[in-house]
């Protein structure tokens, strides 16, 4: 801030802008951007601003986000398929989100369990068993049977 604050005196003193901008270092692109702050703001304009989004475009509604939560409470064994058609069900008008997004706002608050198909290939028997194990992802990345 305290060389946009000297940039600013000496562009008031009335030297020329394209002198000063090649002097800082700067675009007079740049220099006429911190100008204009200047007049807008004052010297509360010469302070760095957020860089951060003032919101997220495909962001899901919070209200969408709880009923979702709130179903799956209910319905413990409904996966996210079910949930997004009972969603298109009561809520017509409203914009359903993809059976993707309701499996992501499902996994955040840890509502889901993994499941991993192991499939056993025994030579006592003459074809392949599939077993279904219901297993929980631990912390460090490794499952642990239920």
């Amino acid at each position: 801030m305290d060389e946009r604050l000297r940039f600013i005196a000496r562009l008031l003193d009335g030297e020329q802008m394209s002198g000063l901008c090649t002097e800082f270092g700067i675009s007079r692109k740049t220099g006429y951007k911190i100008y204009h702050r200047y007049k807008g703001c004052g010297i509360d304009g010469l302070t760095d601003r957020s860089r951060r989004p003032l919101r997220h475009a495909n962001q899901l509604p919070m209200a969408i986000e709880k009923l979702i939560v709130r179903l799956k409470r209910e319905y413990p064994e409904w996966g996210a398929p079910k949930i997004r058609e009972r969603l298109q069900r009561r809520y017509a008008p409203v914009q359903c989100p993809a059976i993707s997004t309701v499996h992501a706002v499902l996994d955040r608050p840890g509502l889901l369990i993994a499941r991993r198909f192991v499939q056993i290939l025994d030579p006592l028997w003459s074809n392949g068993v599939t077993l279904v194990v219901t297993c929980r992802a631990c912390r460090s990345g490794r499952f642990e049977h239920v």
